[in-house]
């Protein structure tokens, strides 16, 4: 995590190491193939069997008097269900397990990542990617679907003045296609600053040294505190990533500005 370098008797830090994709069985160093088992596959199955867990075992055997495990469940799909209700409306109720799945996966990904030795999937912007364009390819589908070519109306400012209206539906164009890209870059960059972060505190809280009385404890405390951050961050980015996938649902259901 921090070692000393050979030359001015420094630290050298390597905290962007912790997302290198590895080979799960094998010498690390291995090329990694589309096939490979690797240390991303296996966090990506550990963060889809907790979502199970979460939202099918937990609640297999319902009972008035819930479990831990069940009272869990229930507070998250009632406030995922709110959220699909306030944002949506009516109308976007039927997407709801698709929108609750989502969050559970990232919630559990994400939280997984915080212990320690872990992979934080999240982190990177293949994993992020793949959520961020299926919603946009989703939800693009679903409005003409829905909407026919009026769903188009989405780009059209009806009550801007006439002469501002191309230029505003070239603007929105652009950001309706740049929605996936901001969607997955915003989980993936909040989760690999965060754990960069992380691991530079505990690099320092390997300083030996006259300074390490000094250095040692705050960058302890520092770890604490960010670690803390992190926590609120991980349940944040997921309910992020989730009121966005609402926000563009209701832009499919409703185009008209």
């Amino acid at each position: 995590m921090a070692d000393e370098a050979h030359s001015g008797g420094g630290l050298e830090f390597h905290p962007m190491d912790q997302f290198i994709v590895k080979p799960l069985f094998g010498e690390i160093g291995d090329p990694v193939h589309m096939y490979t088992i690797t240390n991303v596959t296996l966090w990506l199955a550990l963060a889809v069997l907790a979502t199970i867990g979460l939202l099918v075992l937990t609640t297999s055997k319902r009972a008035v008097v819930p479990s831990r495990g069940q009272s869990v469940a229930e507070l998250a799909y009632g406030f995922v269900y709110k959220m699909v209700e306030d944002v949506t409306g009516k109308d976007g109720i039927k997407y709801f397990p698709y929108i609750m799945t989502l969050f559970i996966f990232i919630l559990c990904a994400n939280f997984l990542g915080l212990i320690p030795m872990a992979f934080t999937t999240t982190s990177h912007i293949a994993v992020t990617a793949v959520m961020g364009f299926g919603v946009f390819f989703a939800v693009t589908i679903l409005g003409f679907v829905k909407n026919g070519v009026s769903f188009l109306s989405l780009f059209w400012v009806s009550s801007a003045p006439l002469a501002l209206r191309p230029i505003l539906a070239l603007i929105e164009l652009i950001s309706y296609f740049v929605r996936p890209v901001s969607h997955s870059i915003r989980l993936a960059g909040n989760m690999m600053a965060g754990h960069a972060v992380l691991k530079v505190f505990a690099g320092f809280a390997q300083v030996t040294g006259g300074m390490a009385l000094i250095i040692v404890p705050v960058s302890i405390l520092g770890v604490v505190a960010v670690y803390a951050l992190e926590v609120l961050v991980s349940f944040i980015q997921a309910y992020v990533f989730t009121i966005l996938t609402c926000v563009y649902l209701k832009d499919a259901l409703h185009p008209h500005h």
